[in-house]
């Protein structure tokens, strides 16, 4: 069945069937009327942030199931509330679609958003739908945050380390495959533990690739960097299956984007990685020093500079 065969109400009816599974105590008032109603608790602050996913520029169909699709796209959207230190409330799903769009791809794209969704109890509370020439996926994501407790990327200062959480790489490997199998879990929980270190200066996502991302994070603080390529944390296997494919590496760890992970920034203070990955739950891994300017990568004849949209 096509959505020209469904018809919008009846589409968004059968989504807000599906959304039903995801419940959140943020929530007052969701799918059904003009406009959802959040509450947030008392002494936060709201974070907002929205990801568009665009059919020829960053999906095709057959490249992915719809429902990895959907994991995609609301795990950008997540991993932003992540970087600031946010807990997620809930999000938002526009969709624009031709009416030929296959029903089940729809359906299969909710499906993989509310999975993602679930663990962090971020209910999908409202959105739209229009006709279009190509499919676009927009997520608005909100969450809440206490004001002593916002990460920034303006906050890094010269002889700060700079870490990251998990491992680099293996969203760009899959995509120089053709097909995506796996999407990375956004680091909400990790961000909400930095958030409570007042050691942590800045702190960024990993959605563009190491280097862009960490390039931002400098600008904003006014500041440089030096890492080490060598102690970029890549998966068990990476190498070899990049060779297969006759890709470098490093310059997929450094650029390839996707990955979801956070660098953080941190003063002297700041526990050393063994007791960073028991607090947060997860690997982390010194990389390098904020510098008075600029930015050096021990280690690597070039890079690539990330994903750039213009």
């Amino acid at each position: 069945m096509r959505l020209r065969d469904l018809g919008e109400f009846e589409l968004i009816d059968r989504i807000r069937r599906l959304a039903a599974r995801v419940q959140g105590r943020d929530v007052v008032l969701g799918i059904g009327d003009d406009a959802a109603l959040l509450r947030p608790r008392r002494g936060e602050q709201l974070v907002v942030t929205s990801d568009a996913m665009v059919e020829g520029t960053h999906f095709r169909w057959g490249g992915e199931t719809p429902r990895m699709l959907g994991r995609r796209a609301l795990a950008a959207n997540l991993s932003d509330l992540a970087a600031m230190g946010s807990r997620p409330m809930g999000f938002l799903f526009a969709l624009a679609a031709p009416p030929s769009l296959e029903v089940r791809s729809v359906t299969g794209v909710v499906r993989g958003m509310l999975d993602l969704a679930e663990p962090f109890a971020c209910p999908l509370v409202g959105g739209n739908v229009t006709r279009a020439r190509e499919t676009s996926i927009t997520i608005t994501a909100l969450g809440g945050v206490r004001p002593g407790r916002i990460l920034m990327r303006s906050g890094a200062r010269p002889g700060d380390r700079i870490l990251v959480t998990g491992k680099l790489g293996l969203s760009a490997l899959e995509r120089a495959r053709g097909r995506v199998r796996t999407t990375p879990r956004p680091r909400v929980t990790e961000g909400l533990a930095l958030a409570r270190l007042a050691s942590v200066t800045a702190c960024i996502d990993i959605s563009d690739g190491l280097l862009a991302d960490l390039g931002h994070l400098l600008e904003a603080s006014g500041v440089g960097a030096e890492i080490d390529a060598s102690l970029v944390p890549m998966p068990r296997g990476f190498a070899a299956a990049c060779k297969r494919l006759e890709r470098d590496p490093l310059q997929l760890a450094l650029g390839g984007g996707e990955d979801y992970e956070l660098i953080f920034t941190a003063s002297g203070n700041t526990p050393d990685s063994p007791a960073l990955e028991r607090r947060l739950g997860t690997a982390v891994t010194a990389i390098g020093r904020i510098t008075e300017r600029g930015l050096r990568v021990r280690g690597a004849s070039g890079g690539s500079p990330g994903w750039r949209h213009f």
